[in-house]
């Protein structure tokens, strides 16, 4: 299977990340979104991630502008018709995926792999309106996606072997690492990993521990890199509260309720890193 041209739907934090590695890997990018401006702060987010990454003498002068040169942005859908793959990373809202992914699954060739980077909702319940749903597969990338090596892949009902070894292909080709989930709300990683962030936010709202003392805490008695709270901010507490809501909705287990303070937060737009204010305040 031919793997040389990626298109992303969506141009925001993991939209931009993928279209980033993507390219870096030597492959061509058709980075589509709605608006030229949300294209334009896509691909400002990707220039900085490059500069970064020379600056640290993790990717050479020569690689970012090559990198660059592999991505085309557009607001039209219908280039994606000229891709190999095709990567739909717009907001975890069941709705709104369904309707990018109809849309693209009626232009692709037989022969191309449509795949979603959703975190928690069900690969088979996104694929149930698609006319192909055996090419269909999920591709769970991590935030930051240039840093994370862990890549989950998620076949629905329908997906083929084929479609599996070629999303499995494609990972190989960026140089993470993937591991196969069922499909289940949150898979496997934000399964464990959401309820966690949820307790620490129940541990602050209850007083327990300030928000300086449970990350540090976690970070020298648990051995994590980032406590739950910043990596709360980092994720955005936006899409926290619609993973635990999607969480209790099909678990249908009291014990996934979104703490209220996550709720209070977010309703305050008080959203992380991605506005400069969550549980910690950011430039």
């Amino acid at each position: 299977m031919s793997l040389s041209k990626i298109g992303v739907v969506g141009a925001g934090i993991m939209g931009s990340g993928i279209a980033q590695v993507s390219a870096t890997s030597g492959r061509e990018v058709i980075l589509v979104d709605v608006s030229q401006e949300a294209l334009r702060r896509g691909l400002n987010d990707i220039q900085a991630s490059l500069e970064r990454l020379v600056s640290k003498h993790q990717l050479t002068s020569e690689c970012r502008e090559s990198a660059l040169t592999h991505i085309q942005t557009t607001t039209d859908h219908d280039r994606l018709a000229e891709c190999d793959l095709v990567i739909e990373a717009a907001t975890e809202e069941l709705t709104a995926k369904r309707q990018i992914l109809r849309r693209v699954d009626g232009m692709l060739r037989s022969a191309a792999i449509l795949a979603t980077n959703t975190s928690s909702l069900s690969i088979t319940a996104l694929s149930a309106e698609l006319s192909h749903p055996e090419r269909f597969i999920g591709i769970h990338f991590f935030n930051p996606v240039p840093l994370m090596p862990l890549v989950e892949l998620i076949r629905g009902l329908s997906t083929s072997l084929a479609t599996q070894s070629g999303a499995a292909s494609f990972i190989e080709i960026l140089g993470k690492t993937a591991i196969t989930a069922r499909n289940a709300p949150g898979f496997a990683v934000n399964r464990i990993l959401c309820p966690m962030i949820n307790e620490a936010i129940f541990a602050l709202q209850e007083g327990i521990a300030s928000a300086a003392d449970i990350d540090t805490g976690m970070k020298l008695g648990c051995n994590h890199p980032i406590g739950p709270l910043a990596l709360a901010d980092l994720i955005g507490l936006d899409t926290l509260l619609s993973v635990m809501e999607i969480f209790l909705r099909d678990f249908g287990d009291p014990k996934y309720r979104p703490a209220p303070l996550l709720r209070e937060m977010v309703a305050a737009g008080r959203l992380g890193r991605k506005n400069g204010q969550g549980f910690f305040t950011y430039r």
